[in-house]
């Protein structure tokens, strides 16, 4: 049954396997036309109320999809962009070591198909091209934690592992995003597909709102595109 959006809802949509279909790689993604046409009637459809809440860092996102989400929630929570054009604000965090870079650099390179993603506060081990490599890249990054766990914490992701520090997730992020303008005084809808959306949507039912999982509600990234284009151009909003 397709999920109905409730009355004055704010969408705030998790992007690699919710909006656009996982790749191989982060870089290799493809965003679809119909995706484009769905978010930027969707903005006006909801006075602006449509932000992207994600693991990727915002200048990605920026260049995957533009202007077409309001606000931008980036690196879980550790980079927001409350409207279009405004400063990016980053609560202040940890960051890790040089030397840590450099040994995950080295463990990715022992391990043919594992992927390192860089990111400003942190790292990603992406093991999809190389699922037996996975328990190797966990050890690779307790390793590295083993005395900083006050600072840094190991993520599980879909075939990936992150090291990124304490003090920031999507919970946070949709927090601050329904505390401003236009989300503000709206019901929060959070839709994410992994592990690290469970905060989100833990975050929108606290705020009186709804968190869906893609795989529950929409079976796939597909489903969920579907259904945001029956919505955009006058469906069940009520």
């Amino acid at each position: 049954m397709t999920p109905e959006l409730p009355s004055h809802a704010a969408l705030l949509l998790d992007l690699d396997g919710t909006l656009i279909d996982i790749a191989p790689a982060p870089d290799s993604v493809v965003v679809p036309d119909d995706l484009r046409t769905s978010l930027r009637q969707l903005r006006h459809r909801l006075d602006d109320a449509v932000a992207i809440v994600t693991g990727r860092p915002i200048e990605q996102v920026d260049a995957l999809l533009g202007d077409l989400p309001y606000a931008v929630a980036g690196e879980h929570g550790g980079a927001i962009r409350h409207a279009p054009g405004a400063a990016i604000e980053r609560p202040i965090l940890a960051e890790p070591p040089p030397e840590w870079l450099a040994a995950a650099e080295i463990a990715a390179a022992a391990h043919p198909g594992v992927l390192l993603e860089r990111k400003r506060r942190g790292f990603v081990l992406h093991y999809r091209l190389a699922p037996a490599a996975g328990p190797a890249m966990r050890t690779v990054l307790a390793g590295l934690l083993a005395g900083h766990e006050a600072r840094f914490t190991i993520m599980a992701a879909l075939m990936a592992w992150e090291l990124k520090p304490i003090g920031a997730d999507k919970a946070t992020a949709v927090h601050s995003l329904m505390a401003r303008v236009p989300f503000a005084g709206r019901t929060p809808v959070y839709i994410g597909d992994d592990v690290t959306d469970e905060d989100g949507m833990r975050a929108a039912r606290e705020l009186g709102g709804l968190g869906w999982r893609v795989q529950d509600m929409f079976m796939d990234a597909a489903g969920v595109r579907a259904w945001l284009a029956e919505l955009s151009p006058g469906g069940s909003i009520r």
